[in-house]
């Protein structure tokens, strides 16, 4: 069992839905304090550790639909590099490790990443056969991150933000389903049963619905007399155009381009994507701290 197949079946592209973990940080206004900047690159490895352990229990059992995926069968359980006595122990160790570290580090965070834990082996297991259930577990998977990152550095989670997230991880969820079914097509339930009670039509609608919700959900938070409050400034609103670009640019390049069966390789590899998140980063931490 060679190391590279260890990390490439722990899917290391994923690891970049673990930044959520960082939301907390940026928005309490301590990402220049070293010890909660510290615990929070802690959480973010631990949390990188156990969904790659996750994943790995996830591809053993989808390992048969996963054969007939033009791009998942070559992963390293679905491709026999790695055994599945093999598998079963990586997920073990890493499972027992990074909760381990978890609850050396907080014992609330903890209690954050071991419900992250439990939810996504029901989802794996059961939950993400259930229609639009899916891809609201998936959803409340990216709200404990936020939750998490909280909760490592003991600072309040503002609802708004708990809604923000949930909002923009529907939408990724949904385009991703969307996209999975156009790619396969006839055969697109034989590799994930659930898209069998989907359609383009029906995602196209509910994806719809939520792209207006995450843009108006994000401008009351902006403008809110609680963010007005909290961080003495009305100037969060100017981001907003950062936020319908990159809404804008996604629904693009899911339709247009036949993108987003990938959402996390997506935001890394499409340039404009990514350079306009790093402008809203930089706005947003602009705002926060030196304006």
């Amino acid at each position: 069992m060679k190391i590279r197949s260890v990390i490439f079946s722990m899917r290391p592209s994923q690891w970049v839905k673990n930044l959520f973990i960082f939301a907390a940080l940026i928005f309490s206004q301590k990402f220049f304090d070293s010890v909660p900047l510290l615990n929070t690159a802690a959480a973010f490895l631990i949390f990188c550790i156990l969904s790659g352990a996750l994943y790995i229990f996830n591809d053993l059992l989808d390992i048969e639909e996963d054969k007939l995926h033009p791009k998942k069968s070559k992963r390293p359980i679905a491709s026999a590099e790695i055994g599945k006595n093999q598998a079963i122990s990586l997920f073990i160790t890493l499972s027992i490790i990074s909760l381990f570290m978890a609850s050396w580090l907080n014992k609330y965070f903890f209690i954050a990443a071991l419900t992250y834990f439990v939810l996504q082996l029901a989802y794996s297991i059961k939950l993400k056969h259930v229609v639009i259930v899916d891809v609201f577990i998936v959803t409340v998977g990216f709200i404990i991150r936020v939750v998490a990152g909280g909760l490592v550095i003991e600072v309040p989670i503002s609802s708004w933000l708990l809604i923000c997230t949930m909002l923009l991880a529907l939408f990724l969820a949904m385009s991703k389903r969307r996209q999975e079914i156009v790619v396969l097509e006839n055969v697109a339930s034989n590799h994930r049963p659930i898209l069998k009670e989907y359609s383009p039509y029906l995602l196209d609608q509910m994806i719809a619905v939520v792209t207006a919700s995450t843009l108006i959900t994000y401008c009351l938070y902006t403008i809110s007399a609680e963010t007005v409050e909290k961080f003495g400034t009305t100037k969060l609103v100017f981001t907003t155009p950062f936020v319908l670009y990159g809404i804008f640019r996604y629904l693009y390049l899911v339709h247009q381009k036949g993108k987003g069966d990938s959402p996390e390789s997506l935001i890394i590899k499409d340039k404009p994507l990514l350079i306009n998140i790093l402008l809203w980063v930089g706005t947003v931490v602009f705002i926060l701290y030196f304006y």
